[in-house]
């Protein structure tokens, strides 16, 4: 039976995260991964604040800027090849069909990854349902509607 209360969502799109100072950032939407991640590099900790460089140069949205979370977690995530890796995770939200919705975010290096955003289930299945077919549903309404 077809939840009408989902919107639609394709396997590709472009989102805000404004507490992360990024925009119209390429997201891959992937229901096989539980959790969502970005790419980011120099990942440390120093007396209990994580500190991160979301992206690399090579990245159009890189923005060089070092971001602090004073609120972070150790979380351990499965990959496809059945590795459990422990990554840390951290709250932020995210601006999807003009909307703001809060996510977790594992941090990783996504470097070798075509999207340096994935979002998984978690943030998923209460919201949207996935149309593999369809591409940037989101950011293509937000560009007729401008």
């Amino acid at each position: 039976m077809l939840n009408s209360n989902k919107m639609i969502i394709g396997r590709t799109d472009r989102a805000d995260f404004p507490k992360l100072e990024i925009k119209g950032i390429d997201i891959k939407i992937d229901t096989g991964a539980y959790t969502s991640s970005i790419h980011c590099k120099d990942i440390e900790e120093v007396d209990g604040v994580l500190y991160a460089t979301l992206l690399d140069e090579a990245h159009e949205q890189y923005h060089g800027k070092r971001l602090s979370f004073e609120e972070y977690k150790i979380t351990s995530v499965r990959s496809s090849n059945g590795q459990v890796d422990l990554r840390y995770e951290v709250q932020a939200n995210i601006r999807i069909f003009k909307k703001l919705y809060k996510i977790s975010l594992t941090l990783s290096n996504r470097e070798e990854m075509k999207y340096p955003v994935l979002i998984g289930r978690k943030f998923l299945t209460p919201k949207f349902m996935v149309d593999p077919e369809l591409q940037d549903v989101s950011y293509l309404q937000t560009q007729h509607e401008d």
